[in-house]
């Protein structure tokens, strides 16, 4: 039986692509958040229990960072994915759009006043996230740019011998 290709190119809207964004992004907060709050359990327990304060910190808040990635991550793979069926295009646009829905979806329960500087904050920074990418892009290539040779230098004629040619 042959594996499906679930790739992000063909498909525009596809599940899978969300399902995996969601877990990586879930996946993500709550490793970082179990390194956070391990880190701040241990510094805000009395000396003797910091092992202990470190532990239960972290099973306390980690699942809660990964939860609160995980939706900001799949809800902007949703995004990502209708704005690129609507567009019909792979570029950074796409990027800045979703990221501005989400910070207002995100947002919604606070108004609309919170809702729009939400969602204007969120798409200015994956506005800086897209540009800074395509400035390493552009740095980093530019090694791999084909230089021009440089010119042959002219061969001054040599003299021959009589009958060698």
């Amino acid at each position: 039986m042959a594996h499906a290709d679930h790739t992000r190119t063909p498909v525009f809207l596809s599940p899978w692509v969300i399902l995996n964004d969601f877990g990586g992004a879930f996946a993500m907060g709550a490793i970082g958040g179990g390194i956070w709050y391990s880190v701040k359990g241990a510094r805000n327990s009395p000396r003797g229990e910091r092992f202990v304060g470190a532990i239960s910190s972290m099973k306390a808040r980690a699942p809660v960072t990964g939860g609160n990635f995980g939706v900001w991550g799949g809800m902007f793979s949703t995004f990502d994915c209708a704005v690129k069926g609507w567009r019909q295009k792979e570029d950074a646009w796409n990027a800045i759009i979703s990221g501005f829905m989400t910070g207002g979806c995100l947002a919604l329960r606070g108004g609309p006043r919170a809702a729009f500087g939400s969602a204007v904050a969120c798409g200015i920074l994956l506005g800086v996230f897209e540009g800074v990418g395509v400035l390493v892009n552009r740095v980093f290539s530019e090694g791999a740019r084909p230089q021009p040779l440089p010119p042959i230098p002219q061969q001054q004629s040599t003299p021959t011998l009589p009958g060698l040619q």
